[in-house]
């Protein structure tokens, strides 16, 4: 099992790097959090790994923190809850504030998540609780610099269709955040800024 990677950032998307150890690319899912840290392409790049082994894959997801890998492996551990879908939870909401919402019961908060309905918000504070009671913040690794893209605005269309939102709400929300960083944005800025009006 692959706990680790550490190498060069060879490829990266709102969904998925590749990380180049000696010659060898694994292709690793990321959620947006770990997205929005990346170095710029060609730079050195480590990251914390979940190995998800099924009967026809073998899947790597990584996380730029432990207290996202944690997050994560709490939430693949709720009935329903399965590797895409925690991954979409940690795109919509930081583990602290994941960590608050099940303490308090903030329901709501859950909710306003693409992909969680009633009954997952359910299940994720029913069987969570008790487990997160008592959990320490863990500082976030400080953000790297961006690379700017060209025209960024259908790579995050697409990360935002493929979390759940619907494309009308993605479309207008990437319109607002464009409004405010002007013409040409990073794919990264945009996508905080879409997350931030779809809120």
């Amino acid at each position: 099992m692959i706990g680790f990677l550490e190498g060069k950032l060879r490829a990266k998307s709102p969904e998925y790097v590749i990380v180049d150890v000696n010659g060898v690319g694994y292709h690793v899912q990321v959620p947006l959090s770990t997205f929005y840290d990346l170095p710029d392409l060609g730079h050195p790049v480590m990251l914390n790994i979940h190995t998800h082994v099924r009967e026809d894959a073998i899947q790597l997801f990584g996380f730029r923190t432990i207290a996202e890998k944690e997050s994560f492996l709490l939430l693949t551990g709720v009935n329903g809850v399965g590797p895409r879908l925690a991954m979409g939870i940690l795109s919509g909401i930081s583990p602290d504030d994941l960590r608050q919402a099940i303490v308090r019961q903030d329901y709501l908060r859950l909710k306003n998540v693409p992909g969680v309905g009633k009954k997952i918000a359910d299940r994720i504070v029913l069987e969570l609780r008790d487990k997160v009671q008592g959990k320490t913040k863990e500082k976030a690794a400080p953000p790297q610099p961006f690379a700017e893209s060209g025209n960024s605005f259908p790579d995050a269309f697409s990360a935002l269709v493929n979390l759940g939102y619907r494309p009308v709400e993605a479309e207008k929300a990437l319109k607002l955040a464009r409004q405010d960083l002007g013409e040409n944005p990073s794919i990264e800025a945009l996508l905080r800024g879409a997350l931030k009006a779809l809120v």
